[in-house]
């Protein structure tokens, strides 16, 4: 069974469609990548797997458990579905520490030894374990997403989903937080992630899913994807990736 079934799902804004009826199932440890142009739905698909955005029609499964606008199972389906924003969302007075300790022992009700313990082996994970103690405006951009993973992380997802995780840094630190994320696809963790970094789509991912104007329009194993795409649209957006 699909860790995440996404099944005719549609999302409007007023009279913008800009989900169009969705179908896609992504495995236990599959690595996804949704591409395309700006507005074609790639964030929003995103925000409604994880109940941050109510979807209009459709459904959508996590874990074999239907997706509903209820409360209580919008908090249970965040512990299995963990967010990666563009910006980074650290709380900046707080030590990057107890930006990672806050939700277990928050949500989870962890013990604040148990959760500092926690901590240091997810920022271990993000090479960051030496700043437990520092605050976040003494990291770079870069270090601050990495603690944004760990966070993420401390909660124990079954998926991280990312949105654009890079697009927020300068150039120079774009590839250690896509290091990060290539050692967490290597370990088997569930990623579907929005990106504009074709070249980390076609090394690290094993499906990437064009999305144009709501519907999906292709989709595919990347190699074959970025050699052989079946349509005018995603030509012209490979193209125009390619020459940016």
């Amino acid at each position: 069974m699909p860790l995440i079934e996404i099944d005719r799902v549609t999302k409007r804004f007023g009279d913008n469609e800009v989900l169009n009826g969705i179908d896609l199932n992504i495995g236990a440890g599959e690595v996804i990548s949704l591409i395309g142009k700006s507005g074609s739905g790639k964030s929003t698909l995103l925000r409604c797997i994880n109940g941050l955005e109510t979807i209009d029609g459709g459904s959508i499964d996590v874990a074999g458990v239907r997706l509903s606008d209820d409360e209580a199972a919008l908090k249970r389906l965040r512990l299995e579905v963990g967010m990666i924003f563009q910006q980074f969302n650290l709380f900046p007075h707080l030590t990057i520490g107890r930006n990672v300790m806050l939700a277990p022992m928050i949500v989870l009700g962890m013990k604040v030894d148990e959760a500092r313990r926690q901590a240091e082996m997810q920022l271990d994970r993000v090479g960051l374990k030496h700043k437990i103690d520092a605050f976040p405006d003494q990291l770079s951009g870069g270090q601050q997403q990495r603690v944004a993973i760990a966070r993420a992380l401390s909660m124990s997802p079954k998926a991280l989903l990312c949105d654009e995780i890079t697009s927020a840094l300068d150039p120079e630190l774009v590839q250690e937080v896509l290091a990060v994320i290539k050692e967490l696809a290597a370990g088997g963790m569930t990623l579907v992630m929005v990106t504009h970094e074709m070249r980390f789509a076609r090394e690290v991912c094993d499906r990437v899913v064009f999305l144009h104007r709501g519907r999906i329009h292709e989709s595919g194993a990347p190699e074959a994807l970025f050699r052989s795409p079946q349509t005018d649209e995603l030509r012209q957006f490979l193209a125009a990736a390619h020459a940016a």
